[in-house]
């Protein structure tokens, strides 16, 4: 290291690079939804369901729900958040939009655990919709919520520009306080600009 100060500015650099990562890295975990807009739930009644998709082959423990990037094997999973469903029995199926293809369907039933899930192989990108329905004492409540599937496409996201931003801003500012000729042309520049 060439000096304290080059030093501080160094760590400086990294510390807003990081910070600047991990929102980013929050959204995308949650398919860009944040905790408090959670666009994942699903109001079946008066009970909340909780849809995840999950691409393990191609992504981990990514979580998505608005927006499935790829296509291919994809698992959707369901959350009781509370207790009442776990004694009601629902009914799942997903369709194609627009025009309202069945590509699944999970017939009535109980899910003591307040969990379930099964994969489905979308080979088509498009809009889809999981319709939920509560089946209670003869009563049917319908819910549905929209997804996307096959939205990675070769354009780069918001967020990714703003990492790459950052990212790029930090490695200039670190070559102006490492390298003198490339500060003396920076300061040459601005010096003109500001004249």
């Amino acid at each position: 290291m060439r000096n304290p100060t080059f030093a501080r500015s160094l760590l400086l650099t990294l510390g807003l690079m990081l910070t600047a990562l991990i929102p980013a890295s929050q959204a995308w975990a949650h398919g860009g939804a944040s905790v408090d807009t959670d666009q994942c739930r699903i109001l079946v009644g008066p009970h909340l369901v909780h849809f995840t998709a999950y691409q393990p082959q191609l992504t981990g423990t990514t979580e998505y729900c608005g927006e499935i990037p790829e296509l291919g094997k994809t698992t959707l999973v369901f959350d009781y958040e509370g207790k009442a469903l776990r004694n009601m029995t629902v009914e799942v199926e997903i369709t194609k939009e627009p025009e309202g293809t069945r590509v699944h369907y999970l017939p009535p039933s109980t899910h003591s655990t307040g969990s379930f899930n099964f994969d489905i192989n979308f080979t088509q990108a498009s809009k889809y919709l999981a319709h939920v329905t509560l089946i209670n004492e003869g009563q049917r409540i319908d819910a549905h919520i929209a997804f996307k599937v096959g939205t990675a496409k070769n354009a780069i996201s918001a967020n990714t520009i703003v990492v790459i931003v950052v990212v790029l801003g930090a490695a200039l500012y670190i070559l102006y306080l490492s390298s003198p000729a490339f500060k003396a042309a920076v300061d040459k520049l601005t010096k003109k600009k500001s004249a």
